[in-house]
């Protein structure tokens, strides 16, 4: 039985991908379409994505959703489990809890480094994330977008590439896990609004120790983020 044809979802461009024969604007939108039917629960966090039956309901063959599910793993909203396929990324409360105690550790190095390295160049990113993130009214994966981006200009700004490196592949899947909390918009909104007190820290406006500036902007999100890590008191590792 024939696989069905590349059929374009929305007009499609001259320009492929790197693989060949997949038109950019068709990726991207099964891409956009997978992405939001994963933020909106149709597919829930530990589901298999089956490569063919996706393909089955967009009348595409196999191959854009084969790619649009690699980007999906990029950005953290899908992982590959070797010989089982591709699942919808899915961490436990004690994974989050976890890898929160040691993003404490570098990225309270990472923001201390950057803040000795501070450019107006780089401050004035940080400030125009800030404010596209005061001013944010779009979608949750426009507000995770600019949480990342935020947080790695911090990171390439410390000015270690092996520190950079080892924050972007331990923290990809935990800003993923955060856009797929089923939060309100208002609870969103706050927690992006708290990058205000972050960025004063590092542009030195606000005198405030590096760590507990970034272990207060971490518990706006999570319960106990340092539970896993020494900065916990020792009736909360019982």
């Amino acid at each position: 039985m024939r696989e069905p044809v590349d059929t374009p979802l929305e007009p499609i461009s001259r320009h492929t991908g790197r693989s060949g024969g997949v038109p950019l604007t068709l990726r991207a939108h099964v891409v956009k379409m997978l992405g939001a039917d994963i933020l909106a629960g149709k597919y829930k966090p530990g589901d298999r994505l089956n490569e063919s039956q996706i393909a089955r309901e967009l009348n595409i063959s196999r191959i854009p959703v084969r790619e649009a599910l690699s980007q999906l793993q990029e950005q953290g909203l899908v992982v590959n489990r070797e010989r089982r396929g591709m699942f919808v990324m899915s961490l436990s409360a004690d994974d989050v809890q976890q890898i929160s105690s040691l993003r404490i550790i570098l990225e309270t190095e990472a923001i201390t480094l950057a803040r000795d390295r501070m450019t107006p160049e780089t401050l004035a990113r940080l400030e125009k994330l800030v404010k596209q993130m005061e001013a944010w009214d779009g979608t949750l994966l426009d507000a995770a977008a600019l949480d990342l981006e935020f947080h790695r200009v911090i990171w390439h700004a410390a000015g270690n590439p092996y520190l950079e490196r080892a924050l972007n592949a331990l923290m990809v899947p935990m800003f993923a896990h955060q856009t797929l909390e089923h939060v309100s918009r208002e609870i969103r909104r706050w927690r992006l609004n708290h990058h205000r007190a972050l960025l004063d820290v590092v542009a030195r406006v606000s005198a405030e120790d590096p760590q507990e500036a970034f272990l207060a902007h971490l518990r706006m999100a999570y319960t106990e983020p340092e539970r896993y890590s020494t900065l916990a008191k020792p009736a909360d590792q019982t």
